[in-house]
């Protein structure tokens, strides 16, 4: 019995007729952080959203707790959360009524975390403002505030540093470090040169892996 959270079987990936990848394999355990790092246009978006069951494999298979991921669609939001390259958020919510529909995803949340939440990403005050009159920097905030609600212990993330100053920046590490150092464990993409990182983080480059 493997002890792995999350596994790829000999994936294979192909997109507009072109092959980014197969014979792919890896496992995600309880504390891991894996980094997918390649060029653009070696499939590291793909292998994501394939890893959260947004898209179907050429070949291979993707399995959470030693299910097919695609056998446990009602399941999925409660074994993941997945935080795409945009924030996530609709515009014409305040940052309080996206938290709390996107919370529902998963366990819900009361209003007094959703506020303790936004506040954790430095967005005190702006509970009731219009996601769409907010910055990029802090859209993109709203949507990583889900990380601070009770959430799945898998996070996949593309590209989360977008649109971060430094100070946010050095933040969210530390707080994806302290999320595997408890046992969770963390998927990403980032051109971001990660400082602050747990013991248990490695790297897969698409740019070198089966091709």
């Amino acid at each position: 019995m493997t002890d792995a959270y999350l596994e790829i079987v000999d994936l294979a990936c192909e997109r507009d007729w072109r092959l980014l990848f197969e014979h792919l394999h890896l496992s995600v355990r309880p504390k891991d952080m894996l980094q997918i790092s390649g060029p653009n246009g070696s499939g590291k978006t793909s292998l994501l959203r394939l890893m959260s069951g947004l898209m179907r494999p050429t070949a291979g298979e993707v399995l959470i707790k030693g299910v097919n991921i695609q056998q446990q669609r009602a399941e999925l939001a409660a074994n993941l959360l997945w935080l795409g390259h945009a924030p996530g958020i609709k515009g014409l919510l305040t940052a309080e009524e996206n938290l709390m529909w996107l919370a529902a995803l998963h366990h819900g949340a009361k209003r007094e975390q959703i506020w303790q939440a936004l506040a954790a990403v430095g967005l005190q005050g702006f509970e009731d403002v219009p996601c769409h009159t907010l910055s990029a920097g802090q859209q993109r905030r709203v949507g990583l505030a889900r990380l601070y609600l009770e959430a799945p212990a898998l996070w996949i993330l593309d590209e989360p540093f977008t649109a971060l100053d430094k100070q946010a920046v050095t933040q969210l590490e530390l707080h994806l470090t302290q999320h595997c150092d408890q046992g969770g464990m963390v998927v990403l993409t980032t051109h971001h040169h990660l400082q602050n990182v747990p013991s248990t983080f490695r790297e897969l480059d698409l740019g070198q892996a089966n091709l």
